[in-house]
Order: structure tokens, then C-alpha cells, then sequence
């Protein structure tokens, strides 16, 4: 994995301001990372309820095999800047009116 360099002036042309772009940023990681959470735990919860008699490791396998691939996922924060950038992210100030 190799270090990529964010166009901070990209992100401040979308807002208008720096600051305001990593709050939107923020709650959009937020926002991705609890949908990941969810699925995961969906994922997961299949095991839930077998007794540790019924456990065996080609179960232990797909447990840590589920999990392993959560990992490998992009991280919330970089999904959240690469929709920035891609200009996919919808976003409005509050009391601000459409049209």
C-alpha cells in the first residue's frame, strides 16, 4: 500500500472552505462506517448461537474469513474523499432552501 496525496484545493472548491469540507467529509466516514458496521454484524451474527460443542474450525475459518474481509475494505474516510472528489456527495448548508 503505497501513501496518496489528497488535493486539499479539489475538496475547498467544492465548499468554499477547507474546514467545511472535512466536517462534511467527517459525517459522511460516520455515516459509511456505521452502514459497514451493520453489514457486518449481519454477516456475523450467523454464527451467533451455536454452542462451543458445535463449534469447529471450518466454522472459526468463516468467521475469521468474514471479518479478514472487512479489513481489507477501504477504510470509511477514504471512500468518503474519493466521493468528494468524484463530486457524489450531496450536501447543503442548514436553512439553506433549494431552487
Amino acid at each position: 500500500m503505497s501513501i496518496q496525496t489528497i488535493d486539499l484545493d479539489a475538496l475547498r472548491d467544492q465548499t468554499g472552505n477547507i474546514y467545511e469540507a472535512v466536517v462534511i467529509l467527517s459525517k459522511r466516514a460516520r455515516q459509511l462506517a456505521a452502514e459497514e458496521k451493520v453489514e457486518l454484524d449481519e454477516k456475523l451474527s450467523y454464527f451467533e448461537g451455536f454452542g462451543p460443542e458445535v463449534e469447529d474450525a471450518r466454522m472459526l475459518e468463516e468467521q475469521a474469513r468474514v471479518s479478514l474481509d472487512f479489513e481489507k475494505r477501504a477504510k470509511s474516510t477514504e471512500t468518503a474523499i474519493g466521493e468528494m472528489i468524484r463530486e457524489e456527495i450531496f450536501f447543503r448548508h442548514p436553512g439553506q432552501t433549494e431552487g
